[in-house]
């Protein structure tokens, strides 16, 4: 599996900067007042489980803001699978540094990495017969970086944000009176584009598709209900399945015509890979 295009430096150095600042405080008092300002050592990043990785160069950052003249030697790559025991990458720099940021450095890599590893478990599980996509479901602040581990993991990106297309949800269904009603105020406000429409029974997507739905986003728990959609949707409008999916429904919902799932546990309760930072003298 190929990794996607790595990140501009642009859309983390804030992030990371702000989390470094997080938490440094006022200082990080016991390196002060145990290492030498002067001494240099090299920290060996170390899978301590089976992961897919993700987000070297934003943890690497970390470490590169508190001594520029830090020097990484990457072992592994981001989309690859580490072994429990891998070495992932060396960093060589100011002992006060590596210390200083190691904290920093290992929560956004084993939270992009659990990202990216739980998402390509999910991919497999779906035998490459149903695409894996995210959702608005992640963490406030980290949304670009959530959504560039789903895509090294192998997953495709959801919306971006409100402004990434039109999506009409229950609860814009329910203030406005219904669906038609919903569909009809957004096809005056924007006469052109594509709408999306989440859907809880084969009914609720009946109303859609006749309101010029051209995505029905599933969210029921009823496989009749789902072949139905599909059936009637074929030609019409896409389907997309969301909610919580047991990973044994995935095949299920692949043979009922479903090209798409949204997931969003791939990023909101993806559990952190188990990564370790080792410093000793240089």
């Amino acid at each position: 599996m190929t990794s996607p295009e790595p990140l501009d430096p642009g859309v983390y150095r804030d992030i990371v900067r702000r989390a470094l600042a997080e938490d440094l405080g006022w200082g990080d008092a016991t390196t002060q007042a145990v290492v030498p300002p002067d001494l240099r050592a090299v920290g060996v990043l170390v899978a301590r489980a089976p992961i897919v990785l993700a987000g070297l160069e934003v943890a690497t950052e970390a470490f590169r803001q508190l001594d520029p003249g830090v020097v990484v030697e990457a072992l592994r790559r981001d989309g690859e699978r580490c072994g429990s025991g891998e070495t992932i990458a060396t960093v060589t720099g100011l002992a006060s540094a590596l210390l200083t940021a190691e904290r920093t450095a290992l929560n956004l890599l084993r939270q992009l990495s659990g990202v990216a590893s739980v998402t390509r478990w999910l991919v497999e599980a779906g035998g490459g017969r149903i695409r894996m996509a995210d959702t608005r479901k992640t963490t406030p602040l980290l949304r670009d970086l959530q959504k560039y581990a789903v895509r090294v993991g192998g997953g495709i990106n959801g919306r971006a944000s409100l402004d990434d297309g039109l999506v009409l949800k229950a609860n814009h269904i329910r203030l406005v009176g219904g669906t038609s009603a919903a569909v009809a105020r957004i096809r005056a406000a924007h006469p052109e584009a594509p709408i999306e429409v989440e859907c809880a029974t084969a009914e609720d997507s009946d109303e859609a598709l006749a309101a010029g739905a051209a995505i029905i986003l599933f969210t029921g728990s009823s496989v009749e209900d789902l072949r139905h959609v599909v059936h009637t949707c074929r030609g019409k409008a896409r389907v997309q399945v969301s909610g919580v999916i047991p990973i044994d429904r995935l095949a299920e919902l692949a043979a009922a015509g479903v090209e798409i799932v949204k997931i969003g546990s791939m990023t909101e309760a993806a559990p952190a890979a188990d990564i370790t930072f080792e410093i000793r003298p240089a």
